[in-house]
Parts: C-alpha cells; sequence; structure tokens
C-alpha cells in the first residue's frame, strides 16, 4: 500500500507537464499555421509588436533595468531608502529593499516590479516572503501607459484622468492590504517581512560589492538587455496570437473582448474602447484589464521569475483580485457619479 501510494505521489505531476507541453506544442502548431496562411496578418502583427517594444519598453524600461541593477548590486538602495523605514513598514509592510521594488515597479510599469523583486530575493537582500507578498501587488501598469494609452486614448475622457489613478492605485493599495495579512509571521504575529537591519547585517558581507567598477556596470548592462529582449520575443508572440484571435472570432463580441482583454493587454483595451459596448462597461472593463495584465504580462513575469525559482501562485493571485477589486471601484464610482444609465 505504501509502495502504491509513492508511486500514484510521483505519477500525477508527470501526467500534469505532459498536459502542459501538449498544449504548448498545439498552440504552437495553430500560431504557425496562422502565419503561413495569413502572412500579411501576420506582418502587421510583428510590427505593431515590435514598434511597441522598441518605441515604449525599450526606452522606458531599458535604462531603468540597468540603473537599478547597479544600484542593488553596489548596495545603494539602503542608503536611499532606509531613512523613511519606519514608513514603508507602516504604510506598505515593506522592508526599504522591498519599498524600492514597489515604488520602480509603480514608475515603469509591468514587469518591472516583478523583475526588481527577482534580483533582490536572489541576491538575498529581501526574504521568500516578503518577495511572494510583493508579487501579488508591485507589478503594476505605469502611469505614462494608464495616462495616454488607457485614460486619452481609450477611455476617451479627460476629466476621468483622477478618478482612474485613483480606482487602480486604491484597489492595488487595497490588494497588499489582503495579502499582508495572509503572508503574516504567524509565529509572532508581526509583520512578515525579514527585520531590515538583521537582514542588512547578515548579508552586507555578502552582497558588498568585491568587484571592479566596471564589470559592474557591464554586468548591469547585460542583464538590463538580457530580460528586454525577453520581453520582446512574448510581446511578438501575443500580438500574433491577439491578431489570430481578432481575425477567427465568431462567437459573442463580449467573449472576444474578454478573452483578447485577457491576453494581450494593449490589444484587449483597444478592442473594448472601439466596441459597441455602453460606457460603464468599457470604463470598467478597461480599467480591469489594466490591472490584469493579461496573459502576455504573465508570461513577462515568468521570464524575469525564472532565475529566482519564485513561483507565479501569488502573482496570479494577486492579479485576479485586483481584477475584482478594480471593476467593483470602476462600477461603484460610475454609481456615484450617476454615469450608469
Amino acid at each position: 500500500m505504501e509502495q502504491k501510494s509513492v508511486s500514484s505521489q510521483y505519477s500525477h505531476p508527470g501526467h500534469s507537464e505532459t498536459g502542459k507541453r501538449s498544449a504548448v506544442v498545439l498552440s504552437v502548431f495553430l500560431l504557425l499555421g496562422f502565419m503561413f496562411a495569413f502572412p500579411k496578418l501576420t506582418l502587421e502583427a510583428s510590427r505593431e509588436g515590435l514598434l511597441l517594444w522598441f518605441r515604449t519598453l525599450l526606452p522606458t524600461l531599458l535604462p531603468f533595468m540597468i540603473l537599478s541593477n547597479f544600484l542593488i548590486r553596489f548596495n545603494c538602495i539602503e542608503k536611499i531608502l532606509n531613512p523613511f523605514r519606519k514608513i514603508w513598514a507602516a504604510i506598505l509592510g515593506l522592508s526599504p529593499y522591498g519599498a524600492y521594488a514597489y515604488l520602480l515597479g509603480l514608475l515603469c510599469g509591468y514587469p518591472m516590479g516583478a523583475k526588481l523583486t527577482a534580483d533582490l530575493y536572489s541576491q538575498k537582500f529581501i526574504s521568500k516572503k516578503e518577495a511572494e507578498y510583493l508579487l501579488t501587488f508591485a507589478n503594476n501598469a505605469s502611469p505614462m501607459f494608464i495616462c495616454t494609452f488607457v485614460v486619452l486614448e481609450c477611455i476617451g475622457h479627460e476629466e476621468l484622468l483622477l478618478p482612474s489613478f485613483t480606482i487602480l492605485y486604491l484597489s492595488d493599495y487595497l490588494c497588499s492590504l489582503f495579502f499582508r495579512a495572509y503572508y503574516r509571521t504567524e509565529s509572532n504575529n508581526e509583520r512578515f517581512c525579514v527585520s531590515f537591519d538583521r537582514q542588512d547585517k547578515n548579508k552586507k558581507t555578502e552582497t558588498s560589492p568585491t568587484y571592479p567598477l566596471g564589470t559592474l556596470i557591464d554586468a548591469s548592462i547585460m542583464n538590463g538587455f538580457e530580460t528586454i529582449t525577453k520581453l520582446c520575443g512574448y510581446i511578438l508572440l501575443f500580438s500574433i496570437l491577439a491578431k489570430a484571435i481578432n481575425q477567427f472570432w465568431y462567437l459573442a463580441p463580449m467573449g472576444k473582448y474578454l478573452l483578447l482583454g485577457t491576453v494581450e493587454i494593449s490589444t484587449g483595451l483597444a478592442q473594448i474602447a472601439a466596441s459597441t459596448l455602453s460606457f460603464p462597461w468599457k470604463f470598467s472593463l478597461l480599467l480591469s484589464f489594466t490591472s490584469f495584465g493579461g496573459i502576455c504580462i504573465l508570461f513577462q513575469t515568468k521570464g524575469v521569475l525564472n532565475q529566482s525559482h519564485l513561483s507565479l501562485r501569488p502573482y496570479l493571485a494577486g492579479k485576479a483580485l485586483n481584477f475584482v477589486l478594480t471593476f467593483g471601484l470602476s462600477w461603484s464610482y460610475l454609481l456615484l457619479t450617476q454615469l450608469v444609465h
């Protein structure tokens, strides 16, 4: 009986892994079939994806990635954020290093929050619990993306700029409060994150810059280029996938909008904005999918987490809750302001 239970224990993960691989292989073949059958649409989607990467992600994310890598490797974050440690702990439940990942992730957009979380955890500046907690709420759309694309272009009402920011950031903060309670240390009911003083003393000798300055700069640049190149690949693939969905969807339009918003954020938001949905539905779905990010962002996040071996489950749980909270807050705002008819 014992041998049987042991064998059954190890058989399930194998079946699960085989199923995942089969689904991926089937998806790749279907995507290849679309590319061969519709080369013009494929070229159009590839250009759109490359332009998005070249015009938006490359100039906005790459400099921050390089400089952030350097600051982490050179132990500069402590001097910058440690004076405000009590504020980070009280408001966000984070150490100064965790606050750095959150703030820069908020400023730079997807997937910078996850990237910094993985880097800080890999170099032992934050604990695993703090890293998992950060993944539930620290990976968000950038203010520039929200302002220009989501509000001005998709929603089309400049007066809703402040309400949109408030809804998105409030839902993210509520999400952090929910998961802070979950990740709280059970033994002493204190905040989950490792004491900054104790952690810093233990790790300072390990992470002090013992390499020449030029080597640190080179490593930071190479790390940034490796990450940004991976993001380019994901954006290309999902741009083609979104184009295929848009071409072959023959069911209810609402299903297409929901699927496109789930798959790729930029294409999905543009389709929702151009749809015949009523304004309350448009507004609520646009903000909700902005907070969710989509499967393309999920794969980008997985790509930056790979070397750290952090699980995607906290990120998925956080994004699911964030979607629900954002939709509820959006609809409630419209009800309160009598914009729902």
